[in-house]
């Protein structure tokens, strides 16, 4: 299967991206711009999802009209720092179930461990979409991907603010069906494995632990 990288280079999403890179910008201001590119980012990555008529009455006539077809889908959140998109998704999607794959990365081997996971028992059947702002290393999103398709979801996206070119490069070296969907592609990672030029740890400046 080729692998699907959608850039989403909306001027809206640019500009809020850029505002958030920048070192003064406070915690309150970093997690409203997150959670304003996360319902940017639902726009887009929603744009594919199967409609159905349906009849309804107009104040003047019947019509057929158009809904989401099948179930609710699934916002799995990679802890923490998911959390900041999630919001923005759930603006938009209010109606999706919501799961979590908490990870830490090992400060010496840079690998994925994980510490919980919570997902909808009935996640087979829906339409599921991964969220973490960074994409640097991909060793985390690919232990969240490897984990989440034992539970055999019906479609799975990954979604981040920043992919590192190693990143992506990982991740669809394991999970070549997954499409990913970002708001910039940067330059590298750097020698402790953070993106470059980037916005530093988006968990810390999400909620203030710097």
């Amino acid at each position: 299967m080729t692998p699907k990288l959608v850039h989403v280079d909306h001027p809206l999403v640019q500009c809020k991206l850029s505002l958030m890179r920048k070192k003064d910008t406070s915690s309150a201001d970093f997690r409203q711009l997150m959670a304003e590119i996360g319902m940017l980012l639902a726009y887009e990555v929603t744009r594919d999802l199967p409609i159905e008529l349906r009849p309804i009455e107009t104040p003047l006539m019947p019509m057929n009209a158009p809904f989401l077809q099948g179930k609710d889908m699934v916002l799995v959140s990679i802890l923490r720092a998911g959390n900041g998109l999630l919001d923005g998704f759930l603006k938009l999607v209010p109606t999706a179930r919501v799961g979590h794959i908490g990870l830490y990365r090992d400060p010496r081997t840079h690998v994925a461990v994980e510490y919980y996971f919570k997902v909808p028992q009935d996640i087979d059947t829906r339409d599921t979409v991964v969220l973490d702002p960074m994409l640097a290393t991909g060793h985390s999103a690919v232990a969240a991907l490897d984990r989440l398709k034992q539970t055999k979801p019906k479609s799975i996206k990954f979604v981040c603010l920043l992919a590192a070119p190693e990143g992506i490069e990982y991740l669809h070296e394991f999970h070549p069906d997954v499409p990913i969907y970002t708001a910039a592609i940067d330059e590298k990672l750097n020698d402790k494995k953070y993106i470059v030029p980037g916005l530093g740890d988006a968990g810390d400046r999400l909620f203030g632990t710097l």
